[in-house]
């Protein structure tokens, strides 16, 4: 895939950057494709390079000590992920990268866009607005972890994800996520969401397979993540 200037200011951090900068950045990148399942990085692996997506989905996974896993975030094309290394000396990953689907990312390497920065201040105010909303995104998360029932919670994860990459189907809104993805994104169990959401389709409200939720009435979701559904 042959990319050009133009094509990387699709990205927030990169729309106000001149030709030559970017060229510098193409010069100092190479192009990964992962497949489903794979992985661009594991957590505390070196942050040697940045991505930007450029095809598929990508989930940024955080493990505990357990084993444990949340999702922190889903990243979309044209979206930057893996950012750290181009801020902090010796930095490493704080979270996996993994292929929701067969995925395409630019890998750029991170003293490349760190040694821009240093005469660049556009760069590091478009990095600090990413890094800012990725806080307030954090905050929402924890808020709703702290204070919101557990169907409120999975409710609000599958409104978003509509939101974000939702295709429209014959009969409603399918989401290629699995329950899994879904109990990681909501701070739940996999039998717990698996409750709610049987429970769900037997109201009418969504259907589900393996690896797909259709959402079937979107307002009556909409109700239960506002907490206005008894």
């Amino acid at each position: 895939m042959a990319l050009t200037p133009a094509d990387l200011r699709q990205v927030i951090v990169f729309k106000d950057a001149t030709d030559e900068d970017l060229s510098y950045l193409l010069a100092n990148s190479i192009t990964r494709s992962i497949e489903e399942g794979g992985y661009f990085f594991f957590q505390g692996d070196p942050a040697e390079y940045l991505y930007v997506l450029l095809e598929g989905q990508v989930k940024l996974l955080q493990s505990n000590p357990a084993g444990q896993q949340v999702n922190l975030r889903t990243i979309y094309p044209w979206q930057m992920f893996g950012a750290l290394g181009a801020v902090r000396e010796e930095a490493t990953y704080p979270a996996a990268a993994q292929a929701l689907e067969d995925s395409l990312a630019l890998a750029i390497a991170s003293h490349a866009l760190k040694q821009l920065m240093l005469t660049r201040p556009y760069l590091a105010v478009g990095l600090m607005k990413v890094m800012t909303t990725y806080v307030q995104e954090m905050q929402s998360r924890y808020r709703e972890l702290a204070t919101e029932r557990v169907q409120q919670r999975i409710a609000r994860t599958l409104v978003r994800l509509a939101a974000q990459s939702g295709q429209k189907a014959e009969d409603g809104i399918e989401l290629t996520f699995s329950r899994q993805d879904v109990a990681e994104m909501s701070g739940t169990t996999l039998y717990t969401v698996s409750r709610v959401l049987t429970d769900w389709e037997r109201q009418g409200l969504i259907a589900s397979g393996r690896e797909y939720i259709r959402i079937l009435q979107p307002h009556g979701l909409v109700r239960i993540a506002e907490g206005l559904a008894e």
